[in-house]
Protein backbone atom coordinates (compact mmCIF):
# COMPACT_ATOMS: atom_id res chain seq x y z
CA UNK A 1 0.00 0.00 0.00
CA UNK A 2 1.19 3.50 -0.79
CA UNK A 3 0.29 6.16 1.74
CA UNK A 4 -0.65 9.64 0.56
CA UNK A 5 0.02 12.33 3.16
CA UNK A 6 -1.96 15.55 2.81
CA UNK A 7 -1.41 18.95 4.31
CA UNK A 8 -2.95 22.35 3.69
CA UNK A 9 -0.49 25.16 3.04
CA UNK A 10 -0.91 28.61 4.58
CA UNK A 11 -2.02 29.98 1.19
CA UNK A 12 -4.91 27.48 1.08
CA UNK A 13 -3.44 25.06 -1.44
CA UNK A 14 -3.20 21.39 -0.58
CA UNK A 15 0.00 19.39 -0.93
CA UNK A 16 0.02 15.60 -1.26
CA UNK A 17 3.09 13.41 -0.96
CA UNK A 18 3.82 9.68 -1.24
CA UNK A 19 6.76 9.31 1.17
CA UNK A 20 7.79 5.85 -0.04
CA UNK A 21 8.38 7.24 -3.55
CA UNK A 22 10.82 10.17 -3.34
CA UNK A 23 9.79 13.06 -5.55
CA UNK A 24 6.09 12.15 -5.68
CA UNK A 25 4.63 15.44 -4.55
CA UNK A 26 1.65 17.30 -5.98
CA UNK A 27 -0.34 20.44 -5.26
CA UNK A 28 -4.05 21.03 -5.75
CA UNK A 29 -6.62 23.68 -5.02
CA UNK A 30 -8.65 21.06 -3.15
CA UNK A 31 -7.66 18.11 -1.00
CA UNK A 32 -9.13 15.70 -3.57
CA UNK A 33 -7.29 17.34 -6.46
CA UNK A 34 -3.93 17.12 -4.67
CA UNK A 35 -4.57 13.48 -3.73
CA UNK A 36 -5.60 12.54 -7.26
CA UNK A 37 -2.54 14.23 -8.76
CA UNK A 38 -0.19 12.50 -6.30
CA UNK A 39 -1.78 9.11 -6.97
CA UNK A 40 -1.48 9.60 -10.75
CA UNK A 41 2.16 10.65 -10.42
CA UNK A 42 2.90 7.66 -8.16
CA UNK A 43 1.49 5.30 -10.77
CA UNK A 44 3.63 6.90 -13.48
CA UNK A 45 6.74 6.57 -11.28
CA UNK A 46 5.96 2.91 -10.55
CA UNK A 47 5.39 2.17 -14.24
CA UNK A 48 8.65 3.90 -15.17
CA UNK A 49 10.58 1.92 -12.56
CA UNK A 50 9.08 -1.34 -13.80
CA UNK A 51 9.89 -0.43 -17.41
CA UNK A 52 13.52 0.11 -16.41
CA UNK A 53 13.83 -3.02 -14.29
CA UNK A 54 14.08 -1.08 -11.03
CA UNK A 55 12.59 -2.29 -7.77
CA UNK A 56 9.32 -0.95 -6.47
CA UNK A 57 7.86 -1.08 -2.95
CA UNK A 58 5.80 -4.13 -1.99
CA UNK A 59 2.20 -3.38 -2.91
CA UNK A 60 -1.06 -4.71 -1.55
CA UNK A 61 -3.90 -2.25 -1.94
CA UNK A 62 -2.37 0.75 -3.67
CA UNK A 63 -3.38 3.82 -1.66
CA UNK A 64 -4.42 4.97 1.79
CA UNK A 65 -5.09 8.64 2.51
CA UNK A 66 -3.84 10.23 5.72
CA UNK A 67 -4.96 13.71 6.75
Amino acid sequence: MLTVELEQETDGRWIAEVPSLPGVLAYGTTRAEARDRAEALALRVLADRLDHGETIPELGPLFAVRA
